[in-house]
C-alpha cells in the first residue's frame, strides 16, 4: 500500500514538474505582467520574482486544455465563468496575458512540452447553470430580433443593474474632472455636457434614441427645460423610467415608449436628438438607415449628437468568436468611427464636432467593476454566480480595451445645415465651465 500511494505521489509531482516546466517555457515574456499561477493541488508558480499583480488558479487539469489548445477569447471566457478557472488580484492586470495567450503560435514541440494527456481532458463545464448564450430568430438587426438581443441584455434585472450603477442609473460613459472623482459627479457632469452640446433651450422637442431608465432626458426636462421622448426596445427599462418621471412631476414634458428608433414617425419633428451607447446594436448594414431617419426626424439646423463606442482600425479582421458577442450584446457591431462620420455625412448631416472620451469609459469601467464587486453577494442573489462573473469579465476586459486603445468611445456632434448657414455659434465656449473640487 505504502508502494503504491509513493508512485502515485511520484507521478503527481512529475506531472505538475512538467507543467512548471512548461510555464517556464512559455509565460516568462517580459513584457506580461508579473502574475503566479495556482495549478488544482495547491503547487504555486510564478512568472517573476517580483510580487505577482494577480494569481490565476486553475481548479482542474482541464483548465490547461482551455489555455493552451488554441484559445480564443471565447473559450477564455467560458474558462472563467463557468469555474475553471478563477483570478485573485487585479483582475484587469489578467487580460494582457490573455491577450498574449490568443495572439501567441503554440509549436507542436510546446504542446507536447506540455504533455498530451492535459490537451485530451474532456470538458467539466456544468450544463445548464447560469446565464446561458441568446437564442436570437428573425433576420439579423430586424426590429424583432434586435428587440429580443437588447432585452437579452438590459433584462437582467433593474435591482441588479442599480446595484453597481451611479444613483441616476447611468449605462454609459461618464465625464471625468479628475480620475478619482465621484461616479456619481461625473455622471451628472456627462449629463450636463451632453445638453450643453446640444445647446437645449426651453421648449425644444429632445428625442432620446436608447433612453435607458430616463436620466438624460429628466435632466434635459428638468434643467433646459425641454418637451423630451426617450425610446427603448427594453419594457423593463421603460417602466422604471416612467416611474421616475412621475416621481419627478415631469410627465407633462417627459415621457418613454418602448420603441424601435424605425418607427418614430414624423418628418421634421424634434429640435435635437441625442444617442448614447445604442449605437453598437445599429449594425453596419444599417447605418444609412440610422443616420436617415434620424436626419429626417430632425427640423432643419437641428442637431443630432451621436454617443457610442468604437473599434480601432488596428482592431478589425478578427474572425474568432467573442465572447461579449455570444453572452453580453449579441448581434452588437462595433466600427471604426471613420465608417460611421462616412455614413453620417452620406445621409445629409454636417459633421461639427467629434471627441474622444476613451480614458473616461476605462474610469467608468473600473467603478462599476468596483461597485459589483462590493455587492458580490447581493448580485448573485439576484441573478446567479454566472451572471455576475459574465459581468465582471465583459466591464473589466472592456475597461482593458480602452486602456489599450482597441476600443474608442466618441462623441459626434451631427448637424441638418443642408445650404444654409447652420445657426451654431463660431465657437464651443458655451459647452465648457469651471470645474472645481466638490459637487458638480
Amino acid at each position: 500500500m505504502l508502494g503504491l500511494m509513493n508512485r502515485k505521489s511520484q507521478t503527481r509531482n512529475e506531472s505538475v514538474e512538467k507543467v512548471f516546466d512548461f510555464f517556464n517555457h512559455a509565460l516568462t515574456d517580459p513584457a506580461l505582467p508579473a502574475f503566479a499561477v495556482r495549478l488544482w493541488e495547491g503547487s504555486l508558480w510564478r512568472s517573476a520574482d517580483q510580487e505577482p499583480g494577480f494569481t490565476l488558479e486553475l481548479r482542474h487539469p482541464q483548465a490547461l486544455r482551455s489555455l493552451f489548445w488554441r484559445p480564443t477569447e471565447l473559450s477564455l471566457g467560458e474558462a472563467y465563468i463557468y469555474g475553471e478557472i478563477d483570478v485573485h488580484g487585479d483582475f484587469e492586470a489578467c487580460f494582457a496575458l490573455a491577450d498574449y495567450l490568443v495572439e501567441k503560435s503554440w509549436s507542436t514541440a510546446d504542446i507536447l512540452r506540455l504533455g498530451g494527456k492535459f490537451l485530451r481532458l474532456g470538458d467539466r463545464r456544468p450544463a445548464g447553470i447560469g446565464r446561458g448564450a441568446p437564442r436570437l430568430r428573425g433576420r439579423a438587426h430586424s426590429k424583432t430580433r434586435d428587440a429580443q438581443a437588447v432585452r437579452y441584455h438590459y433584462d437582467v434585472s433593474n435591482d441588479f443593474y442599480r446595484l453597481w450603477l451611479d444613483r441616476r442609473m447611468v449605462y454609459s460613459c461618464a465625464f471625468f474632472h479628475t480620475p478619482d472623482e465621484n461616479l456619481d459627479e461625473a455622471q451628472y457632469r456627462k449629463l450636463d455636457y451632453l445638453c450643453r452640446k446640444l445647446r437645449l433651450k426651453p421648449g425644444e422637442k429632445l428625442l432620446d434614441i436608447g433612453c435607458g431608465w430616463g436620466a438624460l432626458i429628466l435632466h434635459a426636462a428638468e434643467k433646459y427645460g425641454v418637451e423630451a421622448l426617450g425610446i427603448t426596445l427594453s419594457p423593463a427599462q421603460a417602466e422604471l423610467a416612467e416611474q421616475r418621471i412621475r416621481q419627478a412631476d415631469l410627465s407633462k414634458r417627459c415621457q418613454v415608449q418602448v420603441m424601435d428608433y424605425r418607427d418614430v414617425s414624423g418628418p421634421e419633428t424634434f429640435d435635437k436628438i441625442v444617442s448614447v451607447g445604442m449605437f453598437e446594436h445599429v449594425g453596419e448594414t444599417k447605418l444609412p438607415e440610422y443616420f436617415k431617419k434620424a436626419h429626417t426626424l430632425l427640423k432643419p439646423g437641428g442637431v443630432f449628437l451621436n454617443h457610442g463606442i468604437t473599434l480601432s482600425m488596428t482592431g478589425q479582421g478578427k474572425s474568432d468568436a467573442s465572447f461579449i458577442d455570444k453572452y453580453v450584446f449579441p448581434d452588437g457591431d462595433l466600427l471604426p468611427i471613420s465608417t460611421s462620420l462616412r455614413v453620417a455625412e452620406e445621409s445629409g448631416f454636417e459633421i461639427r464636432d467629434v471627441e474622444c472620451l476613451r480614458e473616461h469609459y476605462a474610469l467608468t469601467l473600473r467603478r462599476w467593476v468596483q461597485n459589483l464587486e462590493a455587492k458580490r453577494e447581493k448580485a448573485i442573489a439576484l441573478t446567479n454566480e454566472v451572471t455576475y462573473r459574465i459581468w465582471k469579465l465583459y466591464m473589466s476586459g472592456s475597461a482593458h480595451g480602452f486602456q489599450t486603445t482597441r476600443l474608442g468611445l466618441y462623441q459626434s456632434l451631427l448637424a441638418k445645415s443642408g445650404r444654409r448657414h447652420s445657426g451654431l455659434p463660431l465657437t464651443r465656449c458655451d459647452w465648457f465651465r469651471p470645474c472645481p473640487s466638490g459637487h458638480f
